[in-house]
């Protein structure tokens, strides 16, 4: 198991396959944790197929993916499971 960065958050995920993009950048399809502030309130998505930067951690979202994360936080299911965050103030 690898850790990268998701939207401020450290996560495991699991590599399937690296490969070499075009532009010489090296990434891997890999499953991470995707975070999102919705009406104040934290949502959180867990293994989400991702092609993550190796250099740097920035995530790449297939448009089909995009379009179920949306679809996962405007439709209000019942969640998986729920949590408790603690929160910080930075100032």
């Amino acid at each position: 198991m690898n850790q990268a960065q998701t939207n401020g958050l450290i996560s495991e995920c699991d590599e399937v396959k690296q490969e070499r993009c075009t532009v010489g950048e090296r990434t891997a399809e890999r499953r991470v944790t995707y975070t999102l502030e919705v009406n104040g309130q934290l949502c959180v998505i867990e293994n989400v197929p991702a092609r993550v930067n190796l250099d740097t951690g920035e995530q790449l979202f297939s448009p089909d993916t995009v379009e179920r994360l949306q679809d996962l936080v405007w439709e209000h299911k019942q969640p998986a499971r729920m949590m408790q965050v603690p929160v910080y103030e930075y100032a």
